[in-house]
């Protein structure tokens, strides 16, 4: 008689190596059937956009060639039932996801397997510290980031990676790869394709990448888009190809073998990120209307501007400030985009335009490769000065300082916005600055190879803090103008 298999469903877990839920099938000593499910059903608005579609679909085929994996595809509560009834299998496990919806729907899978009598465990995975796990001293959740990361160090206990499981994986019935549907019908993602490497052996490469040549110098490097100063990972932790422990124990062990001050100082700083992304999720545990909502209720009547056309330009990068359009430019074509410049447009979009973060968010939650619900929402809503520990509000990038400042030669600029790479570096950042005769030595006409600027920055930024003077409190240092930046 045929032994009884186990299931283990894939999720944002899409590796082999140190994956707890596969590791305790595994342990079973019982064939076990992988699955993975393309749920469109319960997360409602915020399922997969069109860039994390293209990677899932270079994932689950990288993972593939590796071992036999089930596809299905529908919502996931009447798939699992299904594959087990059809399978016979004995138990299912998997990987915990924190999105508000898929924490709602696998509680209702757990307690439906274990009412027909079939084992269900779920594992953490995605992240280092559970987000209910670190409480502040009253046993409530952290608003602020700086206090948040002290308690998970001084928690600790991260536990180091789990080595690549053997498992004894049974073939099942399924879908073919294309049967999902990931991938577009137009082929936007040619330029993806020649950035990224999807998969686990991906992941590791970047991995190993960024240890060697990048963590020792993280801190003076992150902030300058033109050069591979961040670890470009997020990708790989959002479909788990990457898992953040093995993140951290990287990098830290690496640490652990220097004795150079600076080098430590870098290190720790990328470590801090790992935190960042820690904390975004915390905060959209105890908000589960985070992606939605502002933070600060005192954003709720914010006099946000609907303005199709210019939130159009700004995605297409066509607003006429150089470093702005570079930054909207390099995420259509490879799906990413530098942190420092996901401020600037933001902060641009926001304040400058005062056109809503969620339009904001809603396009990087379609055009992202590393598209994860509570990092983006924490980003937008940062920016936007609603969220937990945001800018203040009267806080507002200079889209022409940070570019003199972060891409002083316009290297950046250049790489994406080809139409000004003749123009002289002391005029990239603002081209409408430049002598008629230095533009059009470089072949450029404003308004018809280039765009003006849509809005005029000062007169923006005034606005902008007049519309944002209705959430003043009398505990706000708001009426000390920040710097413009």
């Amino acid at each position: 008689m045929t032994e009884a298999p186990v299931i283990f469903w894939f999720r944002s877990d899409l590796r082999l190596a140190d994956n707890p839920g596969l590791a305790a099938a595994r342990d079973t000593g019982k064939p076990v059937i992988a699955v993975y499910i393309l749920d469109d059903v319960n997360p409602g608005i915020w399922k997969q956009g069109g860039a994390t579609k293209w990677w899932l679909h270079q994932s689950l085929k990288e993972l593939g060639g590796k071992i036999p994996l089930t596809l299905r595809k529908g919502d996931a509560a009447k798939e699992i039932t299904k594959l087990v009834k059809e399978s016979g299998a004995t138990a299912v496990f998997w990987n915990r996801r924190y999105e508000p919806w898929a924490m709602a729907r696998d509680k209702k899978i757990k307690e439906s397997l274990k009412g027909d009598g079939i084992e269900a465990h779920s594992f953490g995975s995605f992240l280092m510290f559970e987000p209910w796990e670190i409480q502040n001293k009253t046993g409530g959740s952290y608003k602020v980031f700086t206090p948040y990361s002290k308690a998970c160090l001084e928690r600790g206990g991260i536990r180091p990676p789990l080595k690549t499981v053997n498992v004894e994986f049974k073939k099942f019935a399924g879908l073919k790869l294309g049967e999902l549907g990931l991938m577009p019908e137009i082929k936007w993602y040619k330029t993806m394709q020649e950035f990224w490497q999807p998969g686990e052996e991906g992941g590791q490469a970047r991995l190993r990448e960024f240890v060697k040549n990048g963590a020792g110098e993280y801190k003076q490097q992150r902030d300058l888009p033109a050069i591979d100063g961040t670890s470009q990972l997020s990708p790989y932790l959002h479909f788990g190809e990457v898992s953040p422990h093995q993140v951290w124990h990287a990098v830290s062990s690496m640490l652990a073998k220097n004795d150079n001050a600076l080098v430590t100082a870098n290190g720790q700083a990328y470590l801090r990120q790992l935190l960042w992304r820690e904390f975004s999720w915390h905060l959209l545990y105890h908000s589960p209307d985070f992606p939605e909502q502002p933070w600060n209720k005192r954003f709720t009547k914010f006099p946000w501007i609907k303005n199709n056309r210019m939130l159009k330009l700004w995605q297409r990068g066509q607003t006429g400030y150089p470093i702005v359009d570079a930054g909207m430019r390099q995420l259509w074509q490879t799906g990413w985009m530098h942190n420092r410049v996901r401020m600037i447009v933001g902060s641009f979009l926001v304040k400058n335009l005062l056109i809503s973060w969620r339009d904001g968010e809603d396009w990087f939650w379609d055009t992202l490769v590393d598209a994860d619900l509570g990092n983006n929402a924490a980003g937008w809503q940062w920016i936007g000065g609603c969220g937990a520990d945001a800018a203040p509000y009267f806080r507002i990038f200079n889209p022409l300082l940070q570019s003199a400042k972060f891409d002083p030669a316009g290297e950046y600029i250049k790489t994406y916005v080809p139409e000004l790479k003749n123009v002289p570096a002391a005029y990239i950042h603002a081209p409408w600055d430049a002598p008629p005769l230095a533009l059009a030595q470089a072949g450029v006409t404003l308004g018809k190879t280039y765009p003006h600027p849509v809005v005029d920055h000062g007169e923006a930024r005034a606005r902008a803090l007049k519309a944002y003077g209705v959430t003043k409190t009398g505990d706000d240092a708001a009426d000390q103008e920040y710097d413009d930046e």
